[in-house]
């Protein structure tokens, strides 16, 4: 069996979805998830100008090898741009190989722990009392865990993921303005005034069955992050969320020498290496990694069993700028993994989405339930992406009041 063609596609209804189909001598196709948001272009030359050309003729079935030599292979590794094509063409070799045994992936990967993944929304408004309007929507829908995030009192924008109007009725797409990006302000000691009471009013006003997250999208510095959780102890938190950036992994050391409070990290994170230690040293309790930016399903799987070694859950990355083949790679790895913990699931769920991605898995009651369809258990239609191009946009940019680039 051996590769004979594969194509890049770059485009689709509110995002640039950049997808990968490895066609083979048997009429078998695998697809891949290659979206790096907005840099989707940089993917795409990666594997049309570099692995496409190493892929041609080569045996899918060989997927460990074919991972190896273009990760060992490449003097220079890692990083966002090689992952995500990486990520790309591992998953395309998986979704084959499942299809030959004609299996669902998860059944390659040791079968069901679970028949469903448990999957968290994300409840936003401008106010406190917008915010709590938003949290309803989600659980009348039958969410139990939710993220909550909301503008702060006195700062000039909403920011580190807040929308202006919440996003309990709306779409998550890409600002396409072009490519310079939207400038957002922050203010941290608002936000530690602030934010501690007002998950506690959310806390109070749900009760204690409701899962809370919060994401303070690496804004804190260590000390803060570390008066931050303690405060917010009281409001038991399902996870905080990237509350210093990733890159200074000492950060939590402190943080775990003043609080209990549950950590997740990884969304940005690209490799095994990038949080070998923080597993290893239980500095986190949730891993924030995608499969698509960590380079495919090979090495994912990796990093959940080293997790499951020192009582780490996952909690993979659910962006909108994932597509929905990267979201089903997940899903597989969600209905084996035996140290599962939650999904964030931010998929664009509208017909002209469903039309290019067609596929039977389905959200119900704040659960994925995952179809029995070979592979992924996602197709791609070709004719619906010639409807769409790539268009430039950009992710914001955060600073001070005092125009300090700060961290997004």
């Amino acid at each position: 069996m051996k590769i004979t063609e594969a194509n890049v596609f770059v485009g689709g209804p509110g995002k640039n979805y950049v997808t990968l189909k490895l066609m083979t001598d048997q009429g078998i196709y695998g697809l891949g998830d290659a979206t790096l948001n907005n840099r989707e272009t940089l993917p795409a030359a990666y594997l049309n100008d570099y692995l496409i050309p190493n892929l041609i003729g080569r045996d899918p079935r060989n997927s460990e090898d074919i991972w190896q030599y273009f990760y060992r292979g490449a003097y220079f590794r890692r990083g966002p741009i090689a992952m995500a094509a990486l990520g790309a063409v591992d998953m395309a070799l998986w979704d084959i190989k499942a299809k030959l045994a004609n299996l669902p992936l998860y059944q390659l990967l040791g079968g069901k722990s679970r028949e469903a993944a448990l999957l968290y929304a994300h409840a936003t408004g401008p106010d406190l009392n917008s915010l709590m309007d938003s949290i309803d929507f989600y659980r009348e829908q039958g969410y139990s865990a939710v993220r909550v995030q909301c503008g702060i009192p006195g700062m000039p924008t909403t920011g580190y993921g807040v929308d202006s109007q919440g996003d309990s009725n709306r779409q998550y797409i890409t600002d396409f303005s072009g490519i310079h990006p939207r400038e957002e302000i922050w203010d941290t000691d608002l936000y530690m005034r602030y934010m501690p009471d007002a998950l506690m009013r959310i806390r109070e006003h749900f009760g204690p069955e409701l899962k809370l997250l919060h994401d303070v999208h690496h804004r804190l510095l260590p000390r803060e992050a570390a008066e931050f959780a303690k405060s917010v102890e009281p409001v038991k938190l399902f996870w905080l969320e990237d509350p210093t950036p990733a890159e200074d992994q000492n950060a939590l050391k402190l943080l775990r020498q003043h609080s209990t409070v549950p950590i997740a990290i990884g969304e940005v994170f690209n490799s095994i290496w990038d949080c070998k230690e923080l597993i290893e040293n239980e500095l986190i309790d949730f891993i924030r990694v995608a499969v698509t930016y960590a380079g495919g399903i090979t090495p994912v799987k990796r990093i959940v069993d080293l997790a499951a070694l020192h009582h780490v859950r996952t909690g993979f990355h659910g962006a909108p700028s994932h597509s929905p083949l990267c979201m089903a790679a997940q899903a597989h790895l969600n209905v084996w993994a035996p140290n599962f913990g939650i999904q964030e699931y931010l998929t664009l769920n509208t017909p002209e989405c469903d039309a290019l991605f067609p596929s039977q898995h389905r959200v119900a009651g704040g659960l994925h339930y995952i179809s029995d369809a070979p592979g992924l258990g996602v197709d791609f239609d070709e004719n619906e992406a010639k409807r769409y191009s790539y268009q430039p946009g950009s992710h914001p940019i955060v600073r001070l009041r005092d125009g300090t680039l700060w961290n997004y």
